[in-house]
């Protein structure tokens, strides 16, 4: 009997190691809550004791966009540095206070609220917190404790602008915007400037759908522009620009050619070189990354704005344009230098 009851026992715990190591491995990183320690397997991670928790808007953390493109610049430095990360996704504008003060009250070192409308609620938690440690993207929180990233995306968009005023063949061009809110009005006024300074005969129909997360809003929008006679479309509309995709991704697989120019990340990785004309790339993920290092390190640059343009290399085009010809990236590069210089200034509303 006490032969069996020994093997028993070893049973067991070999059982519950496996269980354990399963556990490990599967996880995850996922959205709604998920986490992540910065474990590789088969290499090795230096482990901290740090965490860093992420608020996403509307959209979502795989919006393919904005805040998929935050969390991804989290989770290098949850690789590089084994700093436990979590992400709690915003279905609408009353989440962000409680989804924020779930990491502030839960002890987390620094908690990112990843979008313009967060800025009330990062500025409210942060006065009932001084002593934590908050950041934005995309607004200017003035408070001690906060770190605010915004951007000069008229400067990226008004290169856009040039590739979509040299390229349309139709001089009916669209734009696609989120909710009318400044960083998206920088968004249209540097993307009408940059079409209008190379063809001044083109036309942009402007449509606000005022959501971030509406595919289905963004594909109808698309649907109406197209119809009217539009062969490119810029869209700054987070998940809801995902629709603007699948639109012309239905009417390209018809035998119509039409063009999207994406926003945020280069969103011909996502949806296909076919209709992908290029984008307007928004280091949100570098951003990210940067001032999460600089927590880690003891360097948080609390109190601080930065903004980030075209001589930061915070906005531009992606590195590969297969789609745009040499002689259009030319006259890109050209504008790009003028504004640098500042011999072009590009208004911002």
């Amino acid at each position: 009997m006490k032969k069996w009851t020994s093997l028993t026992l070893v049973m067991i715990l070999a059982l519950v190691l496996v269980l354990s190591g399963c556990g490990k491995n599967n996880a995850g990183n996922e959205a709604n809550g998920g986490t992540k320690a910065g474990n590789n397997a088969g290499t090795e991670t230096p482990k901290s004791d740090l965490k860093v928790g992420l608020v996403t808007d509307s959209g979502g953390v795989n919006d393919k966009s904005f805040n998929q493109s935050a969390w991804e610049g989290l989770q290098k430095v949850a690789d590089a540095k084994g700093i436990e990360t979590k992400v709690l996704e915003s279905k609408a504008d009353p989440d962000y206070e409680p989804n924020l003060n779930k990491f502030v009250k839960g002890g987390y070192d620094l908690t990112w609220g990843i979008g313009f409308l967060m800025g009330d609620a990062i500025k409210k938690v942060a006065a009932e917190n001084p002593n934590a440690k908050l950041a934005i993207i995309d607004n200017t929180v003035e408070a001690p404790n906060v770190a605010s990233v915004t951007f000069a995306e008229n400067e990226g968009a008004y290169l856009v602008g040039v590739v979509a005023g040299l390229m349309t063949k139709t001089n009916k061009i669209g734009f696609v915007g989120g909710i009318k809110i400044p960083v998206i009005k920088r968004f249209e006024v540097g993307f009408l400037e940059g079409v209008k300074a190379v063809n001044p005969k083109a036309e942009v129909t402007i449509n606000y759908v005022g959501d971030f997360g509406k595919p289905d809003a963004g594909k109808a929008a698309a649907a109406t522009m197209y119809n009217d006679g539009a062969d490119i479309i810029f869209h700054a509309a987070g998940a809801t620009g995902n629709g603007v995709f699948n639109e012309a991704k239905d009417r390209s697989a018809s035998g119509k050619k039409v063009w999207v120019i994406g926003v945020d990340k280069d969103q011909s990785l996502e949806f296909g070189e076919e209709i992908t004309l290029t984008s307007m790339m928004k280091r949100v993920d570098q951003a990210v990354e940067t001032i999460t290092n600089q927590m880690a390190d003891g360097q948080f640059p609390a109190g601080k704005n930065v903004t980030l343009g075209l001589k930061d290399n915070g906005v531009g085009l992606p590195e590969t344009n297969k789609n745009v010809p040499d002689d259009v990236l030319k006259k890109v590069e050209e504008y790009k230098q003028k504004i640098i210089s500042g011999e072009i200034t590009v208004p911002a509303e």
